[in-house]
């Protein structure tokens, strides 16, 4: 494991983070948005994170095996994928997006976001952000501390 390696890897964790937090913020900006710009309800978003055990920052045929298969590469973003949650159905027939016709004349289709749900990821986020931030504060602590040692 190299000198820089928990950096980068809090690192890929506060972009990771980040990313969530401005999904989760859009989610609930939208939270009573009727029609988009494709014409239909809004639907909600989730961020999908995979670990990056896949990527190797050295492929070197020279490394030891212990090297080569490390505890990890920190995490990354697969997709931003829309959910596929049925709307909240409100009744309100004035409504310029009311159904027209069918069985469901009169209803306005809304997303169907929890705030709870969506705050409480809100949260998560932002303390595994705040984690990712202090890793690297201490290792930022222990460099200084080694080059105090050197002196």
């Amino acid at each position: 494991m190299g000198l820089f390696n928990g950096i980068d890897i809090a690192g890929t964790g506060l972009s990771a983070q980040r990313l969530r937090m401005d999904v989760i913020s859009n989610n609930i900006a939208n939270i009573n948005t009727t029609r988009t710009s494709n014409g239909s309800y809004f639907k909600k978003s989730n961020v999908i994170l995979r670990p990056r055990d896949d990527e190797r920052v050295y492929n070197s045929p020279f490394l030891p095996e212990a090297l080569k298969s490390g505890p990890g590469n920190g995490v990354k973003v697969i997709e931003i994928k829309e959910s596929y949650d049925l709307p909240r159905l409100v009744y309100d027939p004035e409504h310029p997006d009311a159904i027209q016709s069918g069985p469901k004349k009169g209803y306005v289709e809304y997303p169907n976001i929890n705030i709870v749900g969506e705050m409480v990821d809100m949260i998560t986020a932002s303390r595994a952000y705040e984690a990712n931030v202090v890793s690297i504060q201490n290792s930022k602590a222990m460099f200084n501390k080694a080059l105090e040692i050197g002196k």
